[in-house]
């Protein structure tokens, strides 16, 4: 945990039809049961600036879009969410559920786009200074599993990507659950809705931290 901060953050990683937003609204569900409010963010977005950002990086018009400036993007629009957002919360004490962070930037322009992740985690670092998350909870599924989950909905640029795209990010994903950082915890994604919430409660338990004592 990074010093003089008493609040708590947790970012929400993994492929495209990982059910990271319905992970995260499950668990502002129990956690509002157990009388915590907390923050819930998105990347790339979650503040004004970083909104129209995402329009951008996601339109699916923009194929000329080059994966060096969508990293740029990327991360620009982290670092408006860090500072605005994140950083005073984490101040206040509060618990932020991020739907994405920097993690994603090394499984998506270092993987999937093959920038490198040496490069990602020198503008990341940049961005997101001391505001490393607490906990990380990978969800992951095959890369089969997840391109079956999106296929009934209109793709966003990264959604339209080919297969080759997705299995590199994915296969950045496992290297990252397979890295041995404490921070990372696996979810089964591939799992009914329930099963994934009782595995991420189960992992923010295992943090002991005052914030959660009520789960």
């Amino acid at each position: 945990m990074v010093p003089d901060r008493s609040g708590l953050l947790i970012s929400f990683e993994g492929p495209e039809g990982s059910g990271k937003s319905t992970l995260i609204a499950a668990l502002t569900d129990v956690l509002g049961v157990a009388g915590v409010v907390p923050l819930v963010v998105r990347e790339p977005g979650g503040t004004r600036v970083g909104e129209r950002i995402r329009d951008i990086l996601l339109d699916a018009d923009l194929t000329e879009l080059l994966p060096e400036t969508e990293l740029l993007l990327m991360v620009a629009s982290r670092a408006q969410l860090v500072r605005q957002e994140i950083q005073p919360a984490l101040a206040e004490g509060r618990i932020v559920l991020c739907d994405r962070y920097a993690d994603a930037s090394v499984a998506y322009q270092g993987g999937g786009r093959s920038l490198g992740v040496e490069a990602v985690h020198r503008l990341n670092d940049y961005a997101v200074g001391d505001a490393v998350p607490d906990l990380t909870l990978l969800c992951l599924l095959s890369p089969e599993q997840g391109r079956a989950r999106i296929h009934a909905r209109d793709p966003d640029r990264l959604e339209r990507e080919n297969t080759a795209f997705h299995d590199r990010v994915h296969a950045a994903y496992r290297e990252l659950a397979e890295s041995g950082d404490p921070r990372f915890r696996v979810v089964d994604a591939s799992l009914d809705p329930q099963d994934v919430l009782d595995q991420a409660l189960a992992h923010l338990r295992n943090l002991e931290h005052e914030l959660l004592s009520g789960l």
